[in-house]
């Protein structure tokens, strides 16, 4: 299954009840979860508990976006080797605010895995899941174009604000670019995962590549800039953000989101 960056972009102009919900809202939303998320113990198994009642809540957020499958399994296949190296490595360390550890088997090269390590290491995996799920939800219903506006608009300082507003208009330039440099290389019978060929040979082509993009991008640079100061640019340049009034649905998403993170907290389940 393979799903471009294009493909993913053109996803969150979709028409749906999440996806009309202003991007601050959003914003919002997701940085009061994670803030939750990371603030709940470390180790109580009561967390599994609240961390599944959000991550059921921001699946069925997911639903009413309708989101294609495809690109959801895409985002999640990106990042869930992050979370899953850093948790399955939690059983094999004696973490230092613990005092008393069950073993529950012991390895060669003593190594030695305790109950108190599996169950951080699951916490911080189910925390993990959360905070990226929500960070999914955020980036397949809100365009790149509306979250930097949005960040305008909650306040962030306009140089960031100008970085992320030029990285928008470049990715998908460079990401043509790596087509066509791909396009050139699969005419030339140049197949990374192709078993026939020495391996060296094979990361130096890639190093190439890497670097011929690295060329690439500071020459583009450079000429953007030069046309800006054509233009008039200068360290006093700011990013247009046109006004946008908050709606009832806006406000009342993120009640609800608010009210589940505080019933959660509460335990009133």
């Amino acid at each position: 299954m393979h799903v471009s960056i294009t493909e993913m972009e053109r996803e969150t102009y979709k028409k749906s009840p999440i996806h009309g919900i202003d991007g601050r809202i959003k914003i919002l939303m997701t940085l009061g979860i994670t803030v939750f998320v990371v603030s709940l113990p470390r180790m109580e198994t009561l967390n599994f508990t609240k961390l599944g009642i959000l991550e059921a809540y921001l699946f069925v957020l997911m639903f009413f976006s309708r989101t294609e499958l495809s690109h959801i399994i895409a985002r999640f296949a990106i990042a869930l080797p992050f979370g899953l190296g850093i948790s399955t490595l939690q059983p094999f360390i004696k973490q230092p605010f613990v005092n008393d550890f069950t073993i529950i088997s012991s390895l060669p090269m003593g190594l030695e895995i305790t109950r108190e390590g599996v169950l951080y290491g699951a916490i911080i995996f189910t925390k993990f899941l959360v905070c990226i799920t929500s960070v999914i939800l955020l980036s397949t219903t809100t365009s790149m174009s509306e979250l930097v506006a949005s960040s305008r608009r909650l306040g962030l300082p306009k140089e960031m604000a100008m970085l992320f507003t030029m990285m928008v208009r470049y990715l998908f330039v460079f990401w043509n670019m790596l087509g066509r440099i791909r396009t050139a290389q699969k005419t030339r019978c140049f197949e990374i995962w192709n078993r026939k060929v020495p391996r060296k040979w094979t990361l130096e082509q890639i190093g190439y590549t890497i670097s011929l993009l690295f060329i690439r991008s500071y020459e583009q640079g450079e000429r953007t800039y030069q046309s800006m100061l054509c233009r008039g640019y200068s360290a006093d340049a700011n990013v247009y953000v046109n006004k946008k009034n908050l709606q009832i649905t806006d406000f009342a998403l993120l009640a609800v989101t608010l009210g589940i993170i505080i019933v959660v907290q509460m335990r009133v389940f």
